[in-house]
């Protein structure tokens, strides 16, 4: 049994920031756009909560996989700000979407969280423990940005993003298995944390970016070999939006052509770890992601913990080729 990303759903909040907005606190707008490519953001209003975003991505990626939460065997979010600690967003959101007593956890891998949480969904399936996960990244990272701080308060934006796991036996060549690589080295915490005292992010922005950009490379790069395959097999690149520059950077060391890379980061910032998710559905959207594609992610975050995967969007391609474009069509319920 293969497990398949069969569905893809992404919200916003609808208040849009523009760099303009950090003018009164020394951050020139055009100062913003040149360091990190990001012109303008999304965050969540007074009184508003995550969940609900997380809602609505959840149902949009169950739609589009042709599944309902009734299908739902496990539910995974990743987030590190969830509107309560306690109890976990997932059991919210396995409540609110109407799943009955599934299994429901949050885990913590700060921006590399939704390619932890989706590798755990692989895992799910394939054993044969689970037939449906519904893995869901959200973050509303403005209520830990310090709005004095240059090195953070522009970058960050609120984000939900989910994808359906679900699984397929009709490819078992290798080249089709989805691949995960994970890694962490809590050394290096002290480069990109969380203040317990004062609850906001804190980063060494040298540091955090000369480290991304290694491990992001890195693992793109091991990814694809584990599949017996190189770059040149990848039809989309869809890394964590961090910034700009930090994304060109990793291209340009992967000498992957432009029209192959997704590039969000400067309409919604970094959205942490619900920017790869968001990235695939304005991706699919867009018409730029199709199923048989294969895409590559990479992310890294806080920790340090990083991630990057090999996927084949919806179904495997040679599946495709042999039976024609229905035979990647997402399940039916």
């Amino acid at each position: 049994m293969r497990a398949v990303i069969s569905g893809v759903g992404a919200a916003l909040p609808e208040r849009t920031v523009h760099n303009a907005h950090f003018e009164a606190v020394g951050m020139p707008a055009d100062w913003i756009r040149q360091l990190t490519g990001i012109t303008e953001r999304r965050w969540l209003s007074e009184g508003e909560q995550l969940y609900d975003l997380a809602v609505e991505a959840c149902a949009t990626a169950l739609d589009d996989a042709g599944r309902s939460a009734r299908d739902v065997d496990l539910v995974i979010a990743a987030t590190i700000t969830a509107d309560r600690p306690s109890p976990s967003l997932a059991s919210q959101l396995a409540a609110g979407l109407g799943t009955k007593h599934v299994g429901a956890v949050d885990l913590n891998a700060a921006c590399a969280g939704f390619i932890y949480a989706l590798d755990y969904a692989f895992a799910a399936v394939e054993s044969g423990r689970q037939s449906c996960v519904l893995v869901c990244a959200a973050e509303a990272v403005s209520r830990i940005a310090d709005m004095t701080d240059r090195a953070t308060a522009p970058l960050f934006g609120d984000a939900a993003g989910a994808v359906v796991v679900t699984g397929s036996s009709a490819c078992r060549r290798r080249e089709c298995a989805p691949v995960i690589r994970l890694g962490s080295d809590g050394s290096l915490g002290d480069i990109l944390y969380v203040d317990p005292a004062d609850r906001v992010i804190r980063m060494d922005g040298a540091e955090v970016y000369v480290n991304a950009i290694d491990t992001m490379v890195n693992g793109t790069r091991d990814a694809c070999s584990a599949r017996g395959l190189d770059l040149t097999d990848v039809d989309l690149f869809v890394p964590h939006q961090a910034n700009a520059r930090i994304i060109r950077s990793v291209v340009r060391e992967l000498d992957l052509p432009s029209e192959r890379v997704v590039l969000t980061v400067g309409q919604v910032g970094n959205t942490s770890s619900s920017s790869i998710p968001l990235a695939l559905s304005m991706a699919q959207q867009d018409g730029r992601l199709v199923p048989g594609a294969r895409v590559a992610m990479t992310a890294v975050g806080a920790g340090v913990t990083w991630g990057s995967g090999l996927v084949d969007w919806k179904g495997c391609a040679h599946q495709r080729e042999a039976s024609g474009p229905e035979a990647a069509a997402p399940h039916s319920p």
